[in-house]
């Protein structure tokens, strides 16, 4: 059975497809360069949009990144608006995204741990 999305869903997915493209190609700032954005929260009256993202480069630059697209954000709006057909244009609230950082994280500490305990039950050893 095929997953049902809301229109708010809906919305936010088309909100972080457009998004990419204009950050991609329209916005010139060299600080807001290597970025992906990952999810965005729209609240239920399309108010405010809460934009996750990552960077290539971690949380290095972290603030310079910020700066460049709170920037951006009343062009990226504008834009927006013209692209997206909802009755409201959402103001932008860009959030940096720590959660595949988090995972890789957890990942790494998960193999570490495996690896230990394969060495300590080494079958070699029996």
């Amino acid at each position: 059975m095929a997953k049902e999305f809301s229109r708010g869903q809906r919305v936010a997915e088309q909100i972080r497809r457009e998004l990419a493209e204009l950050i991609r190609l329209e916005v010139k700032d060299p600080r807001v360069g290597f970025i992906s954005l990952t999810e965005v929260e729209v609240t239920p009256d399309y108010a405010h949009a809460k934009v996750y993202f990552t960077s290539m480069h971690g949380e290095e630059g972290l603030d310079e990144i910020l700066a460049g697209l709170r920037r951006a954000s009343g062009f990226l709006r504008r834009e927006l608006g013209r692209r997206v057909r909802i009755h409201t244009t959402p103001e932008l609230h860009f959030q940096y995204d720590k959660s595949l950082e988090q995972g890789s994280r957890l990942s790494r500490l998960i193999d570490e741990a495996v690896r230990e305990d394969e060495a300590r039950h080494d079958p070699k050893e029996d």
